[in-house]
């Protein structure tokens, strides 16, 4: 069993890993429904999904029929409109076969225009602020990509109270003197305000090259199961704020738990994880500029 702690402020205490639905857009019932047993034999008890991913939360709602109090469900959506952002949470409600989520994400809000649209009046953070009072979820959140993503989540926070941020998170992403500091400001007030924090791409190895023609289960190419991903996992679970969502390569799933249920107390060492990009080329998804955007 996977170890726990309080989802900010929320009142929950998620697991330390929080299934990443996107790995059930794509996937049969049945597969959707193996996973599940995995997820059971680890306690996981917080999943994450939304409004484009495939039919994640259709494969979801037959656990949901099943247990709803067992989990905390989060969703996200992509419109930046009030009418937008509401009927999209009615959909996923719907298709989630449930009256409510515990958390609905502002999808990816990164980009200056669409930043501004969502937290203007009429826009989708009010949208979603009306959907709370009437309980059709219990929290709100704000996720992103790229490298200039920590940097917006601090806009948002002097914005608005959000009660979750979620952004990619890994060795050599934190490389990045800029991407460090922004994501350790962020940190920090994340903390003062018990804002849970979510990392995601902790086992991304680098984009897909030209010449990989095997199957990809993910836009990224991620860690094949072994040491260096065990190592990139340690380095996520040993920063105590931190949540780690699961790949969406449902391939990994099981090795991503393993690995954190059996994680020493002790962080890899920088040589280490220095040692491990260098050895399997490991690069960054992103680059601040023409990489967002792709």
């Amino acid at each position: 069993m996977l170890a726990t702690q309080p989802f900010g402020r929320t009142g929950h205490s998620s697991t330390r890993v929080i299934f990443g639905a996107a790995a059930l857009g794509w996937a049969s019932q049945a597969k959707a429904d193996e996973a599940l047993a995995v997820l059971s034999e680890f306690g996981i008890n917080h999943l994450d999904t939304a409004a484009d991913y495939g039919d994640s939360e259709l494969r979801l709602a037959p656990w949901l029929a099943a247990g709803r109090h067992e989990y905390f469900v989060a969703t996200k959506t992509g419109h930046r409109t009030a009418p937008g952002a509401r009927a999209s949470l009615e959909r996923s409600l719907q298709r989630l076969g449930t009256d409510h989520v515990d958390l609905v994400q502002l999808h990816n809000l990164v980009e200056e225009d669409e930043w501004e649209v969502a937290h203007s009046p009429g826009g989708a953070v009010e949208g979603l602020v009306q959907a709370q009072q009437e309980g059709l979820t219990r929290f709100i959140g704000v996720t992103g990509h790229g490298m200039r993503i920590a940097r917006m989540h601090l806009r948002s926070l002097e914005r608005f109270d959000f009660d979750s941020v979620l952004l990619p998170y890994n060795f050599a992403l934190l490389a990045d003197h800029t991407y460090r500091e922004d994501v350790e400001a962020l940190l920090e007030l994340c903390e003062e305000r018990r804002v849970a924090v979510q990392a995601i791409k902790a086992v991304a190895r680098r984009r897909w090259r030209p010449e990989e023609t095997g199957p990809k289960f993910s836009w990224y190419e991620p860690l094949p199961p072994g040491t260096e991903l065990e190592r990139a996992i340690r380095y996520i679970l040993g920063q105590p704020s931190l949540f780690l969502n699961s790949s969406s390569d449902l391939r990994l799933l099981r090795p991503t738990l393993e690995a954190a249920a059996g994680a020493r107390r002790d962080e890899p060492t920088m040589v280490d994880l220095h040692t491990d990009a260098v050895r399997l080329g490991i690069e960054p998804l992103f680059d601040g500029d023409v990489l967002d955007r792709i």
